[in-house]
């Protein structure tokens, strides 16, 4: 059911009108005694989910009693970050999830069921997993926000996937990311139709339909001047808010290309990228609009680390970007690999497969570790004096020098293709 929507290409919603259509539809849902809010984490800040966060502890007060952010494998969130998220939120509401301890697996799928959705890639079975807290602290309403935009792993982000991966356990989350790398991501990429997404639908319609889940969903893109713009609101208990939002998420968020990008450069805000686990958004979001031979440059000021959890940090560091030949291999021939099925899939991911180079440009990593995973090293001081953030537009740039890049802001916003790689 939809309690609320309200959006388009053009629309521009305030934070007064994410308010009030956030309140509209809470009055839809009736009194509650007993609300648990799962939002992202701090690495989704521009989701507008904290202020959503924010809007519902003003609305329900005391009754908000439990905040979850959706870490899925990512680090806690610090206090100063719970603060600027979620201003005036008590930080006494909220909670860690810890992803290999405190969960509860609602149930399974068979191997057969993910053989089959997968095209025989995939033959285990999938344990549907979710935080004990969303089973044990009895609440009468379970608030799921975020952002829908195009996802590598599941094509489109946002919906059950931050259930089931946000609040998800290890094994759940390992084996999931893996089905979307084994499928092939740019064969899932800013589709809603995809085994992932199949997998978190059965859970969804299977083992938790009996939860009061709703879900906040937003749309985020760019007006004229590259500000940042909420254009969707969806409210609702079902697929149906996750499709409409999807919908206007390609329209918004989904750049096609007229000709392959010889050279892309992508800035990573420093709040908000620290680690190569998601600074590789810039690889994952670009390859579909790079030619082959291509060049990406990373500047990334605030990169200090590969993996947020320490063994996967040390996972990259072994094995690195080079390529699903190589990480299958890995895999087959190292138990901590095989036991860290997530890591894989990042590994996939993250290498360019050998057709177009990527050079990062760091801010705290040297260049012995940035080349050690496979990546190229540039001076992050020249590579900014050459390619300056604040000068730069979104698009085409053509320099001083008549050099001509592609600038993205924020990978994280959006999808990039080619006609050529991006085929229904």
């Amino acid at each position: 059911m939809i309690y609320f929507q309200a959006g388009s290409e053009n629309t521009v919603l305030s934070d007064g009108d994410l308010k009030a259509g956030l309140f509209e539809a809470l009055e839809k849902l009736g009194t509650k005694q007993k609300v648990l809010a799962i939002p992202p984490d701090y690495t989704r800040f521009h989701s507008k989910a904290g202020e959503l966060t924010t809007f519902t502890n003003s609305y329900y007060q005391q009754a908000l009693c439990d905040i979850l952010p959706a870490l899925g494998t990512h680090a806690p969130m610090s206090s100063e970050e719970i603060k600027h998220m979620f201003p005036g939120v008590p930080e006494s509401k909220f909670k860690v999830h810890d992803w290999r301890n405190d969960i509860v697996t609602v149930g399974e799928l068979s191997a057969e069921y993910v053989s089959e959705i997968t095209e025989g890639r995939i033959n285990y079975k999938w344990p549907a997993q979710v935080n004990k807290l969303l089973l044990e602290g009895e609440h009468d309403l379970i608030l799921s926000l975020g952002q829908v935009v195009p996802h590598e792993v599941i094509g489109m982000a946002n919906y059950n996937k931050n259930i089931f991966v946000g609040t998800g356990g290890s094994e759940c989350i390992n084996k999931s990311h893996f089905v979307g790398a084994a499928y092939g991501m740019e064969r899932i990429m800013g589709r809603t139709d995809t085994p992932v997404r199949k997998l978190l639908n059965y859970a969804s319609d299977n083992f938790t339909a009996n939860m009061p889940i709703v879900y906040v969903l937003t749309v985020i893109g760019k007006d004229e001047n590259g500000q940042s713009v909420t254009r969707g609101l969806y409210i609702g208990d079902d697929v149906e808010a996750f499709e409409l939002a999807a919908a206007l998420s390609l329209k918004v968020n989904f750049k096609m290309v007229e000709k392959p990008l010889n050279k892309v450069v992508v800035y990573l805000e420093p709040s908000e990228f620290k680690s190569t686990w998601l600074g590789n958004k810039s690889i994952y979001r670009t390859r579909m609009a790079l030619a082959d031979d291509a060049e990406l440059i990373v500047l990334a000021p605030a990169l200090k680390e590969f993996g947020e959890d320490a063994t996967i940090d040390h996972l990259i560091r072994k094995y690195g970007y080079r390529g699903t030949p190589n990480t299958l291999k890995a895999i087959e021939e190292n138990e901590d690999l095989k036991a860290n099925l997530g890591a894989a899939a990042h590994l996939m991911h993250g290498s360019s497969e050998d057709r177009f180079s990527i050079t990062y440009c760091p801010g705290h990593l040297t260049q012995e570790e940035i080349e050690s995973v496979n990546f190229k090293y540039a001076s992050l001081d020249k590579m900014l004096e050459r390619y300056n953030p604040n000068t730069l537009v979104d698009g085409f740039n053509t320099l001083a020098n008549g050099e001509e890049i592609y600038y993205i802001s924020n990978p994280a916003l959006g999808l990039w293709a080619h006609p050529d790689r991006f085929k229904d």
